[in-house]
This record gives structure tokens, sequence and C-alpha cells, in this order.
């Protein structure tokens, strides 16, 4: 590894800023098991263990929403490298929520990494990966409980 040297504050060279290139990576998600065109798939890609699955407050937080008809495949661009987990909802009413029947989800929902679903929701230890420089793809399988 180079290390620099420092520039003197008089030195010509001062007044040029060292900007290192933007290093962002793009995301492709592959989408199964829809089990219908109707509505959208509300996307969240979060860093942040706190608000994962249910991204609404995290304000960092890349939310998405995509046509359930064109989400067989689609992109998360300029993401940064770090520790990300991506929840997807099949909200087929097109209401922007998750729907609920006596605490269970009435619309599909998937994780990145596709882990087990137990009692209540995979913690985002389960559902993480890492992003680097370069793309990557991934592959979420949807679920249904009613």
């Amino acid at each position: 590894m180079a290390l620099s040297t420092a520039v003197p504050a008089n030195s010509a060279e001062s007044d040029q800023s060292a900007v290192a290139p933007a290093v962002a990576a793009t995301l492709g998600i592959a989408v199964s098991g829809l089990r219908s065109q109707k509505g959208d798939v509300l996307v969240c890609l979060s860093s942040n263990p706190k608000y994962f699955p249910d991204c609404r407050k995290d304000k960092d937080a890349r939310k998405i929403k995509v046509a359930a008809a064109d989400a067989a495949t689609f992109q998360i661009s300029d993401v940064v490298p770090g520790t990300y987990a991506v929840a997807l909802i099949h909200d087929e009413n097109a209401n922007g929520k998750m729907d609920m029947r006596l605490f269970l989800p009435r619309e599909g929902f998937g994780f990145s990494r596709n882990p087990k679903i137990g009692m209540g929701p995979p913690k985002f230890k389960s559902a993480q990966f890492e992003v680097g420089v370069t793309d990557a793809n991934y592959a979420v399988k949807m679920k249904y409980i009613l």
C-alpha cells in the first residue's frame, strides 16, 4: 500500500481536492413464487438491523415499489459497499402495506438469502449479505401463509 506525503499549504497542488472515485454496485434481484401479477412488490434494502424487516422508519433504507407484473427481475443501483438485507412484500391490493389477519400476513413476503420462517420475521443476520464494488445478483423466493 502506497502512502502519500502531505502537500505544503503554499504548494500549487494544495488547491486541488483529492476526491476518491465513487464506488457503488448494482444489485440484481430475481423474484420467484409470486402468486399473481396484481399490485406491487415493495422492496426494502436496509443496512440497519434495528429496522429490519419493517424499514418504514429507517430513513437510510432504500425503499422501492415495483409493479408485480414487472418484478420477476429488477435492479437496485448505486449501492455503496456494506452489509445489507432485503425484505419484499407482495402488496397485491396496492395499499402500500402488509395486510394482516389474526397476526398472520395475508400477502406474500420474501427476504434475501431466503431464511427459514418460524414464528415471526427473520432476524437481520439471517438475511444479511455483503455488497462490495462489483455488481451482484440475488434470488428471493416469495412465501404466502394465507
